[in-house]
């Protein structure tokens, strides 16, 4: 049972906050454990959580009925029919999808790493500066923690206020777009050179 893109779009913008806030706690609650304990040791306390919750509950809808004299049956009867089967089709889609951006990532990165736009090349270097000192303050773990936040409240906000992001969004972009070409102009080298036209 895969989830769609309208279904993650309804969960990201917020449209049913009793199920936006559940996935959001839980997401953030399972990375802050990560964050101050080992992989192995939050999955297995989440497990125990989870098994000693459905074994109460089977205990208890069990002596239930047998209190009441029902024979309503498994509780977890909807659950257990429930078809979890990864369709192949759907694998082959996602592995497509993942190979095709792989080679564009492959494809970029060598570019940018073989200079052969120079101006291109020297922003991926500052880029990778900047990196530098975000890891010195960030650790991975705290970074997906920050994503997934961002992930859940800037779609909001950029919503909310959709028409004064997108202003200053524009403005940014022009004096980016000023300051590459006047670089582009003074540096020769960033330049490609035309095919010179034989008579």
């Amino acid at each position: 049972m895969a989830i769609t893109k309208p279904e993650l779009e309804a969960l990201i913008y917020w449209r049913d906050p009793k199920k936006s806030g559940i996935v959001f706690g839980v997401t953030l609650g399972v990375l802050l454990s990560l964050a101050y304990f080992s992989l192995i040791s939050v999955l297995a306390y989440i497990s125990l959580i989870t098994l000693t919750g459905t074994v109460a509950f089977r205990v208890y809808k069990t002596v239930l009925q047998a209190v009441q004299k029902t024979s309503d049956g498994h509780p977890f009867k909807d659950v257990l029919d429930v078809d979890l089967n990864v369709p192949a089709e759907k694998v082959h889609d996602i592995a497509d999808v993942a190979v095709a951006h792989a080679n564009a990532a492959i494809a970029e990165l060598r570019r940018l790493f073989l200079v052969e736009d120079l101006v291109d090349s020297l922003k991926f270097g500052v880029l990778l500066w900047c990196l530098t000192y975000l890891g010195a303050w960030f650790n991975g773990m705290t970074l997906i923690i920050i994503g997934v936040v961002a992930l859940f409240t800037l779609p909001k906000v950029y919503e909310t206020n959709k028409t004064q992001i997108d202003q200053n969004i524009e403005l940014v972009r022009g004096k980016i777009n000023d300051l590459t070409s006047k670089v582009k102009a003074a540096i020769p080298i960033g330049k490609k050179s035309e095919p010179t036209k034989e008579e």
